[in-house]
């Protein structure tokens, strides 16, 4: 047996910006999870091996609230150990845009659309208040 290494695993999450077919701005995309930690999360999920961050985060959007993700920048990288009660993750955030109506499937029990002075920061799980929060910094 040869050594294994134990290392965090990696995520992906998507700043969903809404748009109307007529190009107006809806608000973001949150989903309310099914699994604890229960709440209000950024849509996404863990990446699958041999797929990129860019792969998994179109992927997870596409399951979770059934929208055709465009991507249009990382946000960042969020590391902190202790940022996922069940385990060290670390989670690529991109920001991007869709069209249409989100419908929750996959791990979300309800997709909903916010507008961005209307988001429930106290229902919001793991560190999505603080991702958001430097998201809304940089519009």
């Amino acid at each position: 047996m040869g050594f294994t290494p134990k290392t965090p695993y990696l995520a992906v999450d998507g700043i969903i910006k809404l748009f109307d077919e007529k190009g107006n701005f809806k608000g973001i995309v949150l989903i309310e999870r099914k699994n604890p930690p229960v709440g209000l999360a950024l849509p996404g999920g863990f990446v699958e091996v041999g797929e990129t961050v860019e792969e998994a985060v179109v992927r997870e959007i596409k399951e979770e609230v059934n929208l055709d993700f465009e991507i249009e920048r990382v946000l960042g990288v969020f590391s902190k150990p202790d940022r996922d009660p069940r385990f060290h993750v670390v989670s690529v955030v991109f920001v991007g845009r869709a069209k249409g109506w989100p419908k929750a499937s996959s791990d979300a029990k309800e997709a909903k659309v916010y507008k961005l002075e209307e988001i429930p920061w106290e229902k919001l799980v793991f560190d999505h208040a603080e991702i958001l929060r430097k998201f809304l910094g940089e519009i």
